[in-house]
């Protein structure tokens, strides 16, 4: 993000953050893209030993007790070394951690948020399902009531961590007669009897996170695991939207960066025709816009980040600055990878350099934790919505009638 913008507290942060991520071994960002590695425990016990785990979780749990901007300048440190282990690091502590705090009991928070804070163990959270992604609430996973517990069944994909959790944050069905949103449970499930983690799937990408399905066979879960209560799932999603899609935006700038910082040396030192190619609007221009990109990026996620740490903004005002930094930061890195790729031209499309990795692993930032098509429509509900209580009051001007034919009200047809 921003330093000029930082206190000294928040600089000292960043540097913690920036010598854990100079710490990660060259090895393990190796072998967890070969899938020699399928969970890095050592990295996420590190990242505890550290206390860079819990950015935004009180201090009495394990955490900083920080807000979004510190939260965001963490993230973007550790997005450098690798967007799976960005991934990782967000998963647990920031959105599962943030949920038992919020919504779950102080059982559950001895049990999962302190020993998960301190590297001890890992939790995963569980939303997308075989026959559905989007369409979340649609979901197909069922808990029954049996005595003071509940039985769920059902299978849940995509899971990153799914490998290495000891945790499991899943919604189910508890009421299929209520409407969608008040149909839904979510409870913390921890592995055990009926648990089944399954890694299955050839990445593309951010590899070696554990991603895999979880089937849960007849799982006999307390009715105290449950966060919110029964059938309060919905506020408990809704909340958890604000860490997934905030925290993968500001993760992205940081795992893009290195790009830059690749194509810049590379288009520095790299001489054609008789001149360092970083002279040819060819390439200087690819490398200018992908600076002013990232730039953009921060903004947006610094702005968002003060917007959610003030406690002012509206829910839905909230949501639309959310999904808006998360659709345009990983668009636009998106943009930045590929633009930092041509420049290098064909020794970028190769093992010599990481970019092929990065360019790899940013593709998904633009499909998990809902896609982008979905942070459109959340934009677009929310803006009209603000704009009908906001932005067409009496106070505000109504730029409509700054026109010579304004007053022609016959020509203003709207049916």
């Amino acid at each position: 993000m921003f330093d000029f913008l930082y206190t000294g507290e928040q600089l000292r942060l960043r540097d913690e953050a920036r010598a854990f991520t100079k710490w990660v071994p060259k090895e393990m960002i190796l072998d967890m893209d070969a899938e020699k590695i399928q969970f890095p425990h050592e990295y996420l016990k590190e990242a505890g030993k550290r206390n860079l785990l819990g950015i935004r979780i009180a201090k009495k749990y394990g955490g900083r007790g920080l807000g979004w901007i510190e939260d965001g300048i963490v993230a973007e440190e550790v997005g450098v070394a690798s967007y799976s282990l960005a991934c990782l690091w967000g998963v647990g502590a920031d959105i599962v951690c943030e949920a038992i705090c919020e919504f779950g009991s102080e059982e559950l928070r001895q049990a999962v948020v302190v020993p998960l804070l301190k590297g001890d163990v890992y939790a995963a959270e569980c939303l997308t399902e075989p026959r559905g992604g989007s369409d979340f609430f649609g979901a197909a996973t069922t808990a029954r009531r049996d005595g003071d517990d509940w039985i769920i069944s059902g299978q849940k994909r995509f899971i990153v961590g799914a490998e290495g959790a000891d945790w499991f944050l899943v919604y189910a069905v508890t009421d299929p007669s209520a409407p969608p949103h008040k149909r839904m449970t979510c409870f913390m499930v921890p592995r055990g009897k009926g648990v089944e983690s399954k890694y299955i799937y050839g990445l593309m990408g951010v590899r070696g996170g554990g991603a895999g399905r979880l089937i849960m066979t007849d799982v006999r879960v307390p009715e105290r695991y449950a966060l919110n209560g029964i059938n309060g799932g919905f506020d408990v999603f809704q909340r958890m939207m604000i860490p997934e899609r905030l925290g993968t935006a500001t993760m992205t700038i940081g795992s893009v960066r290195p790009a830059i910082e690749i194509a810049t040396r590379y288009t520095t030192m790299r001489k054609a025709f008789g001149f360092p190619i970083m002279n040819f609007q060819a390439v200087g221009f690819k490398v200018a816009d992908s600076v002013m990109l990232l730039d953009a990026c921060r903004s947006l996620a610094y702005t968002t980040a003060r917007a959610a740490d003030s406690g002012t903004v509206h829910a839905g005002r909230l949501r639309r600055m959310v999904s808006e930094s998360k659709k345009f930061i990983t668009e636009s890195c998106w943009t930045i990878a590929n633009n930092c790729m041509q420049v290098m031209g064909g020794i970028g499309y190769t093992s010599v350099y990481p970019l092929e990795r990065i360019v790899r692993d940013i593709r998904l930032s633009m499909i998990w934790v809902g896609t982008n098509e979905i942070m459109q429509y959340i934009i677009q509900n929310e803006w009209y919505k603000e704009y009908h209580k906001v932005l067409s009051k009496e106070d505000v001007r109504d730029v409509e009638m700054d026109a010579l034919g304004a007053d022609l009200s016959e020509e203003k047809v709207y049916e």
